[in-house]
C-alpha cells in the first residue's frame, strides 16, 4: 500500500516530461493563431482529418502558389 503513492507521484513525473516534449512537437501558438484567423471552413475540415502540421504545411503550400501569382499577374 505504501508503494501505490510512490509509483503515482513517478508515473506523473514520467507524464509530465512525456508531454513538455510533445509541446515541442508542436507548432508555436502564433502561428496556431493565425492559421485559424486566416482558415476556411474547408482549411478547419482538413485540419481535423490530417491533423495540425499536415494541415498547416498545405496551407503554406496553397498560399505559396497564390502568391507566385500575384506576382506574375502584377508584372
Amino acid at each position: 500500500m505504501v508503494l501505490f503513492p510512490v509509483a503515482m507521484m513517478l508515473f506523473a513525473l514520467g507524464m509530465e516530461r512525456f508531454e513538455s516534449r510533445l509541446r515541442k512537437l508542436v507548432e508555436p501558438d502564433e502561428e496556431v493563431q493565425q492559421y485559424l484567423d486566416k482558415a476556411s471552413n474547408a482549411e478547419v475540415s482538413e485540419l481535423t482529418k490530417l491533423g495540425l502540421p499536415a494541415a498547416v504545411a498545405r496551407m503554406r503550400k496553397r498560399r505559396s502558389r497564390t502568391d507566385e501569382l500575384d506576382v506574375a499577374r502584377a508584372s
